[in-house]
């Protein structure tokens, strides 16, 4: 199993809700420390619920729109997130790890120190995300859009972003040495800084 940076656990689980699950009007709700296994989240059109150290196993998220929703230090495994949008949502500390990413769009929201090593992000868009100290080792996100995302300081070792757009973004924590941006999109600024990083003087 993927770990967080740094190495820490996620938190025990105190309940579980498997397989079917009618949970009624999710606005403002909360769940914390819920076990959540085999349950099928498609198709929910959901507003300010949050939930908090809990772990989603096997679980499927197609065709869900989650605004001003948070997850945070949540842990997301073997989940399907197919056509979902997290529109302003806290995502803090949450990590994936062997999930499957189609159409996922996020719209605004915090994801710092989110986990994403090895991520497949090739279809997915970022806009306007805080994703500070977020782990994308190793991640996929060639020909995907991070636009105007603030990646100061994420983890990028080994990350393929092949014509990824990147423009508008926070490019500090790029090593283009140790990870492959053939073709990025990038503007002015992220060149500078992605050619200060080779050594290149500019004059």
């Amino acid at each position: 199993m993927a770990e967080r940076a740094g190495g820490d656990q996620p938190t025990p689980t105190t309940s579980t809700v498997e397989g079917e699950w009618e949970p009624g009007p999710l606005a403002g709700r909360r769940f914390e420390a819920v076990l959540f296994r085999d349950v099928v989240l498609e198709g929910i059109d959901e507003r300010g619920a949050a939930f908090a150290d809990c772990t989603f196993r096997d679980c499927t998220f197609s065709a869900s729109v989650h605004a001003d929703a948070a997850f945070t230090n949540c842990t997301f495994v073997a989940c399907h997130f197919f056509d979902v949008r997290f529109e302003r949502s806290k995502l803090v500390g949450s990590l994936f790890d062997g999930c499957t990413f189609e159409a996922l769009a996020v719209e605004g929201g915090d994801w710092s120190l989110a986990g994403l090593p090895g991520a497949d992000l090739r279809r997915a868009t970022f806009h306007g995300v805080r994703l500070r100290e977020a782990d994308l080792t190793g991640a996929r996100l060639d020909g995907g859009a991070f636009r105007d995302c603030d990646l100061s300081g994420a983890w990028l070792h080994r990350a393929s972003l092949r014509a990824t757009d990147l423009r508008g973004s926070d490019l500090s924590a790029i090593d283009p040495r140790n990870a492959d941006i053939t073709g990025a999109l990038v503007d002015v600024e992220g060149a500078m800084t992605i050619a200060l990083a080779l050594g290149v003087r500019i004059g």
